[in-house]
């Protein structure tokens, strides 16, 4: 084993250690902004669709967090649908006052957010059924 990578093995820590450290930070500012957010609403007296579209993102974010903590991954598809979520509260917030072209374009990239997410959950599919096939394979023998 060469210095190297000795060097890098014992600095692997330090990423792991960030990583969980600004995830929880994440998760800590996203339940505040949602705090925040509610009160502001409730200080309106006005619940509109872009403010349940924003609360939908923040649920969001907490699960992708939730997520990390339970399986230490980050499933890639809930970046997406969170892209997908902000895409269309931006459509439906700035939809009066956007050229068709911009709604058009902005619509075209939820769709093509759509297909990544379906491609990436059948992905998961096929990974997860290799790996029962693996071990179905392994316990027969």
């Amino acid at each position: 084993m060469d210095k190297n990578s000795k060097f890098t093995k014992s600095l692997h820590w330090t990423t792991i250690a960030s990583e969980k450290l600004l995830l929880a930070i994440i998760g800590i500012a996203t339940c505040i902004a949602s705090a925040m957010y509610i009160f502001d609403m409730v200080v309106a007296q006005e619940i509109t669709l872009p403010d349940l579209f924003m609360l939908f993102i923040y649920v969001e974010i907490i699960g992708m967090v939730g997520a990390f903590y339970s399986t230490n991954r980050i499933p890639v598809t809930l970046p997406i649908i969170i892209a997908i979520t902000a895409l269309c509260r931006l459509i439906v917030m700035q939809s009066k006052e956007m050229e068709a072209l911009v709604v058009l374009g902005e619509a075209g990239a939820i769709l093509v957010l759509s297909i990544a997410a379906f491609v990436m959950s059948l992905k998961d599919k096929i990974s997860l059924e290799k790996i029962k096939d693996l071990r179905d394979s392994v316990s027969s023998d």
